[in-house]
């Protein structure tokens, strides 16, 4: 049985998709940019403050999913800028100190022109 999840501490979905979807005991959740969920706006200039929005907004998922970083096995990270790798990584440590499986690439674009955006699988069991 599927079981969506929806917050309004994340962002509310831009497209016809979900905050995240749970399976069974699994979390699948949607990536995420730094669009502050108060303002509906674009947080920060650079990677570093982009980063921690999109860190506070996969948390608000994986907390309506009744679980939190620790529990995440699986992170995909996709930047608009390979130079920004370092300052990205700094932020993302800070969050994921269980060390999860990662994939990480740069992309020609994101959506809202923004710099980073991070989508997640979680072990809910």
């Amino acid at each position: 049985m599927l079981k969506k999840v929806a917050t309004d501490k994340a962002p509310a979905a831009i497209g016809p998709y979900s905050q995240g979807i749970i399976a069974d005991k699994m979390l699948f959740a949607s990536g995420q940019i730094p669009i502050d969920p108060a303002t509906g706006e674009i947080t920060g200039a650079d990677i570093t403050q982009q980063a921690v929005q999109v860190m506070k907004n996969v948390g608000a998922i994986l907390e309506a999913a009744g679980t939190d970083y620790g529990s995440v096995v699986k992170t995909t990270c996709f930047l608009a800028e390979m130079a920004d790798f370092a300052a990205f990584n700094a932020v993302y440590e800070k969050y994921f100190s269980e060390k999860p499986a990662r994939s990480c690439v740069a992309v020609k674009q994101l959506p809202k022109d923004v710099l980073c955006e991070v989508e997640v699988i979680a072990y809910l069991g």
